[in-house]
């Protein structure tokens, strides 16, 4: 057995012919065929129906599992010894909320991307809860979001710190005040961010622990959302202050001091506890912890 003959039995079991395997691998049918005979004749069973369209016996749906476990991890291995040799590549799976993803990853990757044109990073917008499980579970490589959780299985490390403040629109009844207290808001309209999100859940805490229920007229999923409705005045909102300062420096929303609201929240990125890292995601890493606060925080 070799690897050629494993990716000729995945190539198969993809386009059902002998025939386009041959034309994705370069082969001539006869070759294709005489591969998998070998295997089939190695491993003492049939693992192709050659039927049309040809598709994998039972024995070959089996075969076909573990070949794709072996060629991934041959991959790995190419990966690795390339990271000894040359200089950061790879694909990075980033997990973000949309709120970060917006303001912070246009400034961030834009230099990181400049820096290292053979990283590509693909960008997977979720809350911060999912981005945990997600790290966990090996589907993120990296996670940026709220640290409000701890996990073991986790690594952390803090970039900066965000607050969470109330804000409406300059034409609402609480427009003209800089300042007021989380008891004046009991009977204001509310426009929330949905339950599983870092911020609502925060708010909740708020109001709970001052038995606060002010009326909930919308839930939204995200702070993009959220932001559009309080500008329309069809209630306030207590979102991420980095997500507002575009609004706030054009006028379309206000932000009004709340004390009760003024806790920072740490904001910071998530890996696996012991997973492989290649070369593409230290270098992430590496000049993300290095970038000072002012470069998540400045203005666009």
């Amino acid at each position: 057995m070799n690897i050629n003959q494993l990716e000729t039995l995945v190539t198969i079991s993809k386009t059902m012919s002998f025939r386009k395997a041959g034309e994705l691998l370069n082969l001539t049918q006869p070759a294709v065929s005489a591969q998998i005979k070998s295997l089939e004749e190695e491993f003492r069973t049939v693992l192709v129906d050659r039927n049309q369209p040809v598709t994998l016996t039972d024995s070959g749906k089996v075969f076909l599992e573990h070949a794709e476990r072996i060629l991934q991890t041959v991959e790995d291995l190419k990966q690795r010894l390339d990271d000894l040799n040359h200089t950061p590549q790879g694909n990075i799976h980033l997990g973000t909320t949309t709120s970060i993803a917006m303001q912070i990853l246009p400034r961030v990757l834009s230099y990181f991307q400049n820096q290292y044109p053979l990283i590509k990073t693909t960008i997977h917008s979720m809350t911060s809860s999912q981005i945990m499980t997600s790290v966990e579970n090996g589907t993120l490589d990296i996670g940026i979001g709220y640290l409000f959780e701890k996990h073991p299985g986790l690594e952390t490390s803090i970039l900066y710190y965000d607050t969470f403040e109330l804000v409406v629109s300059p034409m609402h009844s609480l427009g003209k005040l800089s300042h007021t207290t989380v008891d004046a808001l009991k009977d204001i309209p509310f426009i929330m961010l949905s339950p599983e999100t870092a911020g609502r859940r925060f708010v909740d805490q708020v109001f709970n622990k001052y038995k606060i229920e002010p009326p909930i007229v919308m839930e939204l999923s995200s702070s993009e959302e959220v932001k559009r409705m309080v500008e329309l005045n069809l209630g306030a909102a207590i979102i991420s202050k980095m997500s507002i300062a575009g609004e706030l420096r054009l006028g379309t929303l206000k932000m009004i001091q709340v004390n009760e609201l003024e806790l920072t929240h740490p904001i910071g990125a998530i890996t696996k506890a012991g997973k492989y890292m290649n070369s593409a995601m230290h270098q992430f890493l590496r000049d993300l912890k290095g970038m000072p606060e002012s470069n998540f925080l400045g203005s666009e």
